[in-house]
């Protein structure tokens, strides 16, 4: 369905939640602003509708949650089915059948499918806590503290993931707090070399790109310092920026050559969003540890960390009455029993090969938008990860005009948001059940609010 508004948004019942909200809410919290942001009421499919009527296209998936939509029937009766039940046990102590399920799912889908033998589960609240899960595990496994991490990756705001997040926006301001365990490299960006100088002609990118990598994670790595080398396949906040192919197999190289584990932060591009099950499946490249979450259970806050049982065992003794590492949710039976559902939904239909049949009409539709302005920059993404650059009328990134398009789709009736380190690149990480025709409109409100004069 397309958008219908009912009325100017946001709406009289919107504006009034967001005073109140400001009033009680920490002020960093929720942006606000004269033409943001509405409040939701009910979802269904891709479309969202707010408490005014109004109804949305929504281009996010909710942060890439909804995956399939919202409230599949499916996974609204599984959900029904075990808050009437059980919504609530002892995940450490005594647990549910459910979260053995789960365990044992994921592992199937992860190592079992890769054929590296059985996986094994630390399930968490957060996608946050499962880097943090997979750091530790990393640590007992290793005994090495350094973890080498990418600029512009994103991995949470927990301190332990923090610390490893490339983005200054989140970690300055408590910088005087953070540990000093994490050494970050430049995450490769054929669109904007890290590397690149202008006396070198682009058919050397390859050989001098990957060199100039190697050389510089080689000198990090033989201090024997680092036990983890963590990584997103495919940016996602970051900007949905795709590394070139050698990337992955050379950290793989890497991480074997100097008894690192190679961590694969899984939680945005999992479950088919980037046309494979997972990002790391387009190059063959799999992971010591997976950390997963977002469309894992659609819509409940649960997330995992998975590592083969070789890495696990050795790096967790076995439990004597009391966790190393858990929590009062862990392994919530709601969550768990949502996830099943959530896995079976996406393992019983061909998503990847709608995912990437949408992914390919979107992108023809970006480049067609490119070609109708100087404002678009690169496009970048897999399948239905994708994001275009705004750019200011000299071709730099231009975050405030992305912002006031943003705001302006709003008023249109499309949600989307921005992202990338400079926050000028429009992301587009839409439910996998949204049509062509959808994303046709979508793409021609851009196209006709191209001339949004910069602010």
């Amino acid at each position: 369905m397309l958008p219908s508004l009912l009325t100017p948004v946001p709406g009289p019942h919107s504006r009034a939640l967001a005073v109140e909200l400001r009033a009680h809410e920490s002020q960093n919290v929720t942006y606000v602003s004269p033409r943001f942001p509405v409040f939701w009421e009910k979802a269904h499919g891709a479309n969202v509708w707010d408490v005014d009527g109004n109804r949305f296209l929504d281009l996010t998936s909710g942060f890439g949650v909804a995956s399939l939509g919202y409230t599949p029937p499916q996974i609204v009766e599984a959900a029904q089915d075990q808050v009437a039940r059980l919504y609530h046990a002892m995940g450490d102590v005594h647990p549910t059948a459910e979260k053995v399920a789960l365990c044992r799912q994921l592992s199937q889908l992860t190592f079992e499918q890769w054929q590296l033998g059985p996986g094994k589960v630390i399930l968490t609240n957060s996608g946050s806590e499962a880097v943090e899960a997979a750091l530790k595990t990393a640590w007992l496994a290793t005994k090495r503290r350094g973890v080498l991490a990418f600029t512009g990756g994103y991995h949470g705001l927990g301190y332990g993931a923090l610390t490893v997040t490339g983005r200054e926006l989140f970690r300055e301001p408590f910088a005087g707090q953070l540990a000093d365990f994490a050494s970050f490299l430049p995450f490769p960006d054929c669109q904007h070399c890290p590397w690149l100088t202008t006396n070198r002609e682009p058919s050397a990118c390859l050989p001098d790109c990957m060199n100039a990598f190697l050389r510089q994670a080689e000198k990090l790595l033989e201090k024997r310092t680092i036990g983890a080398i963590l990584v997103e396949p495919v940016q996602g906040r970051g900007g949905e920026v795709v590394p070139p192919a050698w990337f992955l197999p050379l950290l793989r190289a890497l991480a074997d050559q100097f008894g690192a584990l190679l961590i694969f932060d899984e939680i945005y591009t999992g479950f088919h969003r980037t046309g494979r099950r997972f990002a790391c499946d387009h190059g063959n490249v799999q992971p010591d540890l997976i950390c997963l979450g977002k469309a894992l259970t659609s819509g409940f806050p649960l997330a995992a960390c998975v590592g083969t049982a070789l890495v696990m065992d050795k790096a967790w003794p076995e439990s004597t009455g009391e966790a190393l590492h858990t929590s009062t949710f862990l392994g919530n039976p709601l969550g768990c029993r949502m996830a099943l559902q959530s896995l079976e939904l996406l393992e019983t239909e061909p998503w990847s090969e709608r995912v990437e049949a949408l992914g390919n009409h979107l992108r023809t539709g970006l480049l067609q938008l490119r070609d109708t302005s100087k404002i678009w920059g690169s496009i970048r993404g897999l399948g239905l990860m994708q994001g275009i650059e705004v750019l200011d009328e000299t071709g730099q990134p231009d975050p405030a005009r992305a912002g006031g398009l943003i705001e302006e789709m709003l008023a249109r009736g499309l949600i989307i948001l921005s992202g990338g380190v400079r926050q000028n690149v429009l992301s587009f990480t839409p439910p996998f059940v949204i049509e062509k025709e959808e994303i046709d409109f979508a793409l021609g409100l851009l196209r006709s609010a191209s001339s949004l004069p910069s602010e």
